[in-house]
């Protein structure tokens, strides 16, 4: 179970969480993962893995809070 931020290529920062990290990617980098927007390619800016998907869902919660200053120090 991940979460990850993945920076688009019109500078927007997308966050998500997903238990197959390569097949998620690859979703993006094809855009076929919904909201993200123009894409970007060469994966995830930032990754962090946990035990559990309640766990990966918080963060990506708590990340979703954050403001774009701090996702980007992430």
């Amino acid at each position: 179970n991940y979460t990850y931020i993945l920076k688009c290529k019109d500078e927007t920062l997308y966050t998500g969480w997903t238990n197959d990290i390569e097949k998620r990617l690859e979703a993006h980098n094809a855009g076929k993962a919904q909201n993200t927007p123009d894409p970007g390619d060469g994966g995830a800016g930032d990754l962090e893995q946990f035990e559990t998907k309640e766990e990966a869902m918080r963060r990506e919660y708590a990340i979703k809070h954050m403001t774009r200053r701090a996702k980007l120090g992430w």
